[in-house]
């Protein structure tokens, strides 16, 4: 039906008949003359009708915006003046000598071109939604990244394995979604959250290098970098250690950008310990573009009036850091408070503050409500630290460190990404990967009583730190790492357990019984048992990689056909009710 794509029409055509197939996506009527915009997935193209041709003529005057149709004619240069630089067939048009509507269009349910709509709006009418170029841009560039990874984990040596969709249900951190079995009664099928153990199992096997390009399932709280369903370039290689890994994939990442946007990213990546990274970001992803830190001051306050600062300071796990603000200080009493109202929200009780109004004069030259209860050598610790200058603004977070990391380090991304920062020169632009390693094999959990694992329960601890897993959990480091680009995870993964016994004692440091561990993982410690090469792997967030790479603020916008944030499908209505007669099929009845 059609010769070539729209917009890969060019003045190479001209003089050549060409056919042409598209959505109209706009109607021009010049004074007898009617100019038709198509559309296609590659862009756009002028077509000229002309009354001279009185058959085509009578249905260009009745086509409307999105009416699909079939255009035949001669590729000729557009007269002077009338070119067109925006456009890749700019230079040319296409006269009209035959005009078929394929397919008439009811009236659109917005313009594409309309950059207000909301997302509600957008979700419902999401196939329509999806020929906006931005949305074509897109996913378009989505099967570019997806390809350049294929090849590149090709090349690498990789082969691509399907791993289960019906699964068994096992602890990994979210909720699982359960599908009920209707030949079973009374059991359950759960959609995998990752392929976790299979690609261990494969590993077992003797397939030293997987990959998949598969979705996984998590039913947990949303955001924008979060959906119900996504999709992970998943791999699991044997015979590597952590840097030989985190090596490889650092490769994977630079050729991506550099294949896809054209960017190379600095090499090697630098590396942060999670320690370092939470000391001085107060995150375990923190964006090196901006450039404002935390400062420590626990051991500095320990024996100040001001209990605020002094009560966390000889708290156990209390911590007391300050963020400076390089020329805060212009910053208004009205922009302070609302940065005080913002930590709120994350469980701080409030946010002090200093103001460097002249540094030379120690206290008197400082402004602040809460300097008159701290004694001078405090005073003089917090801006020999912090590098105060006239000027500046000092913030400072007093609490657990838990919470003192989690409020200064949201607040430190807020400032770092505000006009104020851009214009002070607290931001700088481009891309900043990094590694995270040496994470937390357990955190203790409060409710529980009981340990967890960080990452998975199948995360390989230091060689170092074995002998502690039953004397002391909480000081196991595990050999894991993230990959972080401009503040969002874009990959995370470790080095796994590979034999038995090391596996069960990281069950019991969990307080999963021997019982437990065979019920729930007996399929993978029977694995174990057969020759289980060392292996590791990571998984990288596709929808988020594409995501940063188009500039969306949310991995909605790189997702055909996305959900919300209740976790419903506006275009399909999902989920919805089902009848009795399928309830009774899956022996399930639903409760009023």
């Amino acid at each position: 039906m059609s010769t070539q794509y729209c917009g890969l029409v060019s003045q190479t055509d001209l003089g050549r008949i060409v056919s042409l197939c598209g959505w109209v996506a706009r109607r021009r009527d010049h004074g007898g003359v009617i100019f038709i915009d198509l559309r296609d997935r590659e862009g756009v193209v002028q077509v000229v009708c002309d009354p001279d041709h009185l058959a085509h003529f009578e249905i260009a005057e009745s086509v409307r915006n999105e009416y699909c149709v079939q255009v035949r004619g001669a590729v000729r240069a557009r007269p002077a003046g009338s070119e067109n630089a925006e456009l890749a067939s700019g230079q040319i048009e296409v006269l009209c000598e035959s005009l078929t509507i394929l397919n008439p269009s009811s009236p659109p349910p917005f313009l594409l071109d309309d950059d207000s709509l909301s997302e509600n709006t957008r979700l419902t009418h999401r196939v329509f939604d999806l020929r906006r170029p931005r949305m074509q841009h897109n996913l378009r560039l989505r099967h570019r990244v997806v390809m350049e990874a294929r090849r590149y984990l090709d090349q690498a040596g990789f082969i691509e394995i399907e791993t289960p969709v019906l699964t068994k249900s096992t602890p990994e951190g979210a909720r699982d979604y359960l599908v009920p079995s209707r030949v079973h009664p009374g059991s359950f099928f759960a959609l995998p959250q990752s392929p976790q153990l299979f690609k261990q199992m494969l590993m077992v096997a003797g397939f030293d290098r997987y990959y998949q390009i598969t979705k996984c399932f998590r039913d947990e709280d949303l955001r924008a970098d979060r959906q119900p369903e996504f999709t992970q370039i998943d791999c699991e290689m044997s015979f590597l250690n952590e840097n030989e890994i985190r090596a490889l994939f650092e490769a994977m990442v630079s050729t991506l950008f550099k294949n896809v946007l054209g960017v190379r990213l600095n090499e090697p990546f630098p590396v942060l310990r999670y320690s370092e990274a939470l000391h001085r970001f107060g995150t375990d992803k923190p964006d090196l573009r901006i450039k404002l830190e935390l400062t420590e001051l626990s051991d500095a306050v320990k024996d100040v009036d001001f209990k605020v600062f002094s009560g966390p300071a000889n708290q156990t796990g209390g911590r007391v850091a300050a963020l400076r603000i390089p020329q805060g200080g212009a910053l208004s009493r009205g922009e302070i408070d609302g940065y005080t109202e913002f930590v709120r929200l994350y469980g701080a009780q409030g946010l002090a503050w200093v103001k460097v109004i002249d540094s030379a004069k120690r206290r008197e030259g400082l402004q602040s409500p809460i300097v008159k209860n701290l004694h001078d050598a405090a005073l003089a610790a917090i801006l020999e630290r912090t590098g105060a200058q006239n000027g500046d603004l000092i913030f400072f977070g007093a609490d657990r460190a838990k919470v003192v990391n989690h409020s200064l380090g949201a607040l430190r991304l807020k400032i770092g990404q505000s006009e104020f920062s851009v214009a002070h020169g607290l931001c700088e632009t481009g891309w900043q990967p990094l590694w995270v390693i040496d994470f937390p094999m357990f955190e203790y959990d409060e409710e529980t009583a009981r340990w967890s694992a960080c990452h998975h329960p199948f995360t390989s601890p230091k060689d170092e730190h074995l002998e502690q897993l039953e004397s002391d959990p909480g000081r196991c480091l595990a050999k894991a790492y993230d990959l972080v680009l401009n503040g969002w995870e874009l990959g995370g993964g470790s080095v796994r357990i590979h034999r038995e016994d090391v596996q069960r004692e990281v069950f019991s440091a969990m307080n999963i019984s021997a019982d437990e561990a065979q019920q729930k993982f007996g399929f993978l410690l029977n694995a174990l048992q057969y020759g289980a090469p060392p292996h590791g792997g990571i998984a990288f967030g596709l929808d988020r990689i594409v995501a940063m790479m188009v500039g969306a603020d949310s991995i909605r916008d790189v997702i055909a056909f996305p959900k919300t944030q209740r976790a419903q499908c506006l275009l399909t209505q999902a989920p919805s009710q089902v009848d009795e007669r399928q309830l009774r099929e899956l022996h399930l009845r639903v409760r009023q």
